[in-house]
């Protein structure tokens, strides 16, 4: 073990076929690592006309930002099937480094934010700066922040949104999941998105919050941090951002921090 003599455990809240290699870096790193997601994603359905439009229309676009991985999952499926050759002209944006690594898995090139990995990042990349009259298509699931839209929206852009997948609960019983937190002995749990946490507030809520008390957050944004302060939650650990090196390293400052304590 190389995270040292105390192998606190750790529970990964991503959805399913999205957590394995964080789970081994932290198993690798000495955490005792459980696994519940709280988010399931399904491809929307039945898109309607208007959306169709959008990829139909992907060559009019200048610039087409993913905003995750899941978002080029899906994305680029119903893209593929209507273009088989990227169009010629349309620059591709991704706010991380894993969506990044996606599209490039699929043969494409793409512009990131660097080491800030937020929506703020992006905006900041100088080929967004100007875009007066320049037509913008963010990929996306359904809901979620419009400071993309607004942003590029208000620097002049004729922005659209094609939301291709959508967050679903998954079929989990809170008083089942208290329970497990308990018998696992957790003492952090890793949340990699506005969406978890709520799910995760929202199933916890009717127990007794005092048994969680000793149970940490690692959260990916200072955003999420206030919504965990909000919610209940006592002090948060930010990291940088949700990718496996930032909420690696988030745990172990959690770790080393505990240790000083105990």
């Amino acid at each position: 073990m190389t995270g040292g003599s105390y192998a606190p455990a750790v529970l990964v809240t991503r959805p399913d076929g999205q957590a394995d290699s964080l789970c081994e870096r932290l198993e690798a790193a000495g955490f005792a690592v459980t696994r519940q997601p709280l988010l399931a994603l399904e491809p929307v359905a039945r898109l309607a006309p208007a959306q169709r439009r959008l990829i139909q229309d992907l060559d009019r676009f200048q610039h087409c930002i993913f905003i995750s991985r899941n978002a080029v999952r899906f994305g680029l499926e119903l893209f593929f099937d209507y273009w088989p050759q990227w169009p010629v002209g349309v620059a591709c944006y991704a706010v991380g480094d894993s969506t990044a690594a996606a599209l490039r898995e699929a043969g494409l090139a793409v512009r990131t934010p660097g080491a800030d990995m937020t929506s703020e990042g992006l905006l900041a990349l100088p080929e967004l700066a100007a875009v007066q009259g320049e037509r913008v298509l963010i990929v996306k699931g359904e809901g979620g922040r419009q400071a993309l839209r607004e942003t590029l929206g208000s620097r002049g852009a004729e922005v659209d949104e094609l939301a291709c997948y959508r967050r679903v609960a998954p079929a989990i019983d809170g008083a089942a999941l208290a329970d497990r937190l308990a018998r696992d002995a957790v003492r952090l749990i890793l949340i990699s998105s506005g969406e978890a946490l709520a799910n995760l507030t929202a199933l916890l809520k009717p127990r007794e919050t005092h048994k969680l008390a000793d149970i940490a957050l690692v959260v990916p944004s200072a955003r999420v941090a206030e919504e965990a302060v909000a919610a209940g939650w006592q002090q948060p650990v930010v990291a940088a951002n949700a990718a496996d090196d930032a909420m690696l390293a988030a745990a172990q400052r959690w770790r080393s921090a505990l240790g000083e304590r105990e």
